[in-house]
C-alpha cells in the first residue's frame, strides 16, 4: 500500500504540475497581449506590464487548481489502466475504498494548497499588481465615482465616498455627508486627500458645510476652510480597499470583515457573501476531482484511447469552471442564498461523481 501510495502521488504531482504550467503559459500569453493596449500610457513600459501579468500568475493557479487536478489525476488513473498496473494492483488486494482514500489523501493536500494560495498569495500578489499599475498610471480607482461606504454613527449616518488611493496608499478625493437620525443631512466636507490612522482618518485641505436648521425650517449653511482635520471613523483602510478592489481579490478575512461591516451599516452584501462562500467551497472541489477521476482506472483502454479521455476531463474541468461562475452571477442577479450559491457546482459535480464511482466501481 506504501508502494502505491508513493507512486501514485508523485505521477499524479508531477502531472498536475506540468498541466498547470501549460494553463499557465496559455494565461500568460493572453493576459500579456491585452496589456499591450496599456503601454505608453503614462509610464507603463514593457517591463511594468510583464512584472503585472507575472503578478497575476497565483491567482491563476488558484482558479486552475482544481481543473488541472481532475486533468492530471484522470491521466494518471487513465495510463494505469492502460498499461494493466492498475489491474495487477487490483488482484494483489487493492479494494475501491482503499484506491479512494488514498487519492483523498492527496486530494486534501491540493485543497490546503489551493486555499493558501487563494488566501494569501493570490490576494498580495493581485494587489501588488494593482500597486504596480497605480505607481505608472497615478492611481487606483473604481469606475468614474470611486468607492462609496456607509457607516452608522451615534448622531445618524455618514456616506464616504473615496475616489482614488495614491500608489502609496493615502486617500485622494474624500467626500463625507453626515445625516442625523432622521435623515436630514447636517455637515458635507470634501478634502483633497487623507491618511489611514488607527480609528481616525487625517485629511488635509478641507470645505466644510454645516446645516443648521432653523425654526421655521429655513436653513442657514456655514462654510468652513480647514488645512487638517482628524475624523473619526470606523472605517478602515482595509474596507475602502475592499470597496476599491474585486471581491474575488480578497482573503477570507477582509471579506468577512467588509460583509460584517455592509451587514451592520443595512447595505447590501450579497455579492460579497456569495465570493465569501466560493472561498470557502472551491478549495474543497479538488476532492471532488479526484473522486471523479478514480473510475477511469477500472475502464479498459485500447491503444490510443486514452486522449478521448483526457481530453473528457478537460471538457469536464471547464464546464465545472463555467458553471462557478453561471451560479455566481445568476446567484447575484436572483437573490439567492450565498452559501447554496456558492456551494451548488460542488454539490451537483460530487453527486456525478459518486454515481460514476457506484456505478463503474463498486457494480463492477
Amino acid at each position: 500500500m506504501k508502494t502505491f501510495r508513493k507512486m501514485i502521488y508523485r505521477d499524479i504531482a508531477v502531472t498536475v504540475g506540468f498541466v498547470t504550467l501549460a494553463f499557465l503559459a496559455l494565461f500568460f500569453f493572453f493576459d500579456l497581449v491585452d496589456e499591450f493596449r496599456w503601454i505608453g500610457t503614462g509610464t507603463y513600459e514593457l517591463k511594468d506590464a510583464l512584472l503585472s501579468v507575472a503578478l497575476n500568475i497565483p491567482n491563476h493557479i488558484y482558479e486552475l487548481l482544481p481543473i488541472t487536478v481532475l486533468i492530471g489525476t484522470i491521466f494518471v488513473m487513465a495510463r494505469m489502466a492502460q498499461t494493466s498496473e492498475f489491474t495487477i494492483l487490483r488482484t494483489s488486494g487493492l479494494g475501491p475504498w482503499q484506491a479512494l482514500g488514498s487519492l483523498l489523501s492527496i486530494g486534501l493536500a491540493f485543497v490546503v494548497l489551493t486555499f493558501a494560495i487563494g488566501d494569501y498569495v493570490a490576494p498580495a500578489g493581485e494587489q501588488a499588481s494593482q500597486l504596480v499599475r497605480a505607481q505608472r498610471f497615478g492611481q487606483l480607482s473604481t469606475g468614474r465615482t470611486g468607492a462609496w461606504l456607509r457607516e452608522k454613527r451615534e448622531d445618524g449616518m455618514a456616506a464616504i465616498n473615496v475616489r482614488a488611493i495614491s500608489p502609496e496608499g493615502d486617500m485622494q478625493r474624500v467626500r463625507v455627508y453626515s445625516f442625523d437620525d432622521q435623515g436630514r443631512i447636517q455637515m458635507q466636507f470634501t478634502a483633497a486627500g487623507g491618511k489611514f490612522g488607527n480609528g481616525v482618518w487625517q485629511l488635509h485641505h478641507i470645505q466644510e458645510q454645516r446645516y443648521h436648521l432653523g425654526d421655521q425650517r429655513q436653513t442657514r449653511v456655514e462654510v468652513k476652510n480647514l488645512e487638517t482635520l482628524d475624523w473619526p471613523t470606523a472605517v478602515t483602510s482595509s474596507m475602502v480597499a475592499a470597496a476599491v478592489l474585486k471581491p474575488d481579490q480578497m482573503s477570507t478575512y477582509d471579506l468577512f470583515l467588509y460583509v460584517s461591516h455592509l451587514q451592520a451599516n443595512g447595505q447590501s452584501a450579497q455579492r460579497y457573501e456569495i465570493e465569501l462562500w466560493r472561498k470557502v467551497f472551491y478549495p474543497i472541489s479538488c476532492l471532488v476531482m479526484v473522486v471523479l477521476a478514480l473510475p477511469f482506472a477500472y475502464l479498459h483502454f485500447r491503444s490510443g484511447g486514452i486522449t478521448g479521455y483526457v481530453f473528457g476531463g478537460v471538457m469536464a474541468g471547464i464546464s465545472f469552471f463555467l458553471l462557478n461562475n453561471v451560479f455566481g452571477f445568476a446567484g447575484n442577479l436572483q437573490n439567492w442564498h450565498p452559501m447554496l450559491t456558492a456551494a451548488a457546482p460542488g454539490l451537483i459535480y460530487s453527486l456525478l461523481s459518486l454515481g460514476a464511482f457506484s456505478w463503474l466501481v463498486l457494480r463492477r
